[in-house]
C-alpha cells in the first residue's frame, strides 16, 4: 500500500493595514485652528475698542477700512482723541509710564495728575531744595529732562493740545532787580515747552504757555509752600464736532421769518 501523503497546511499570515493615511492629520489641523481661534477671541475680549475696531475693520475690507482705526502703540500713550469719557483712561497709562522713572520713588509725592473741566491736568511740584528746577532757575535738573522727556514722548502720541503753565510761591525773587517770579514762572513753562518739543511733542500741539508768578497759589493759605512753585502740563479735551449744529447752507435755505406786527398806533 503506498504511503498517504502528508497533509501540508499553509498558514498566511496576514500583514498589518499599512497606515491609515492622512485623516488624523485633518482632525488634528482642525483641533489647532479651533484652539488659535478661541486664543484669538478671549485676546480681543480684553483688548481696547480701538484693537477690536482694527481687527473687525480688516475682515470688513481688508483693502482700506483696517487703515482707518486702531492704534499706533508707542510707549504707554495709545494714539487716540482724549475726550471726558477717556481721560481717566490716559491718567492711568501715565501713571503705568511713570512708573520706570529711575527716581521715581523719590518723586512720585511731586508729582499729582487731576482730571478737570480743562482737562488732564499734570502737576510738578517742587520741594524746599528743588526738584524739576535748579533753585532760583529755569534750567530743569536731571529729574525734571528725564520725566519732562517721557512726557513729551507719551503725549506726543495725541491729537490733544496741550497747556504749559509756570507758577512760583509768594516769596520774592532775589536776584535780579529786574528779573521777578513772573518772568521766573514764564522762563520754567517756555523752557519745558522747548524741552519737551525736542523730544516727542508735536511742533503745533502746544496750545499755550502761561506764567502766573504767585498768582494761583496751589496752597493760598501758605503761600511761602515749596508746591506752590510747580509746573502745570493740561492736556486739553479734543473738542467733538456737533453733528446736530445747523451748516452755513442750512442757514441760507431756511425760510426767512417774517416780521413781528406793529401794534397800531406805534409808529
Amino acid at each position: 500500500m503506498a504511503q498517504a501523503r502528508p497533509i501540508i497546511v499553509i498558514k498566511k499570515k496576514s500583514g498589518h493595514g499599512g497606515h491609515h493615511g492622512g485623516a488624523w492629520k485633518v482632525a488634528y489641523a482642525d483641533f489647532v485652528t479651533a484652539m488659535m481661534a478661541l486664543f484669538i477671541v478671549l485676546w480681543l475680549l480684553n483688548s481696547s475698542k480701538q484693537v477690536q475696531e482694527a481687527v473687525g475693520g480688516y475682515f470688513r475690507d481688508p483693502t482700506g477700512t483696517s487703515k482707518k482705526v486702531g492704534t499706533n502703540m508707542v510707549g504707554a500713550a495709545e494714539s487716540f482723541a482724549i475726550t471726558k469719557d477717556n481721560m481717566p483712561k490716559l491718567k492711568e497709562q501715565l501713571q503705568k509710564a511713570m512708573k520706570q522713572l529711575s527716581d521715581f520713588d523719590k518723586l512720585k509725592n511731586q508729582i499729582e495728575m487731576t482730571v478737570t473741566s480743562e482737562g488732564l491736568r499734570i502737576e510738578l511740584m517742587e520741594t524746599a531744595a528743588g526738584t524739576f528746577f535748579d533753585s532760583g532757575s529755569s534750567k530743569p535738573s536731571g529729574d525734571g529732562l528725564e520725566l519732562l522727556s517721557l512726557l513729551a514722548v507719551e503725549l506726543g502720541q495725541l491729537p490733544n493740545k496741550v497747556s504749559i503753565e509756570g507758577h512760583t510761591d509768594a516769596k520774592p525773587y532775589a536776584g535780579k532787580a529786574s528779573y521777578s517770579n513772573w518772568e521766573l514762572s514764564s522762563d520754567r513753562a517756555n523752557a519745558a515747552r522747548r524741552l519737551m518739543q525736542t523730544k516727542g511733542l508735536g511742533s503745533k500741539q502746544v496750545s499755550q504757555v502761561r506764567g502766573y508768578a504767585d498768582q494761583r497759589l496751589r496752597t493760598p493759605a501758605n503761600p511761602l509752600e515749596p508746591s506752590n512753585r510747580r509746573i502745570s502740563l493740561i492736556v486739553q479735551y479734543l473738542a467733538k464736532d456737533d453733528d446736530d449744529a445747523p451748516t452755513d447752507a442750512s442757514k441760507e435755505n431756511k425760510p426767512a421769518e417774517p416780521p413781528a406786527p406793529v401794534a397800531a398806533g406805534h409808529p
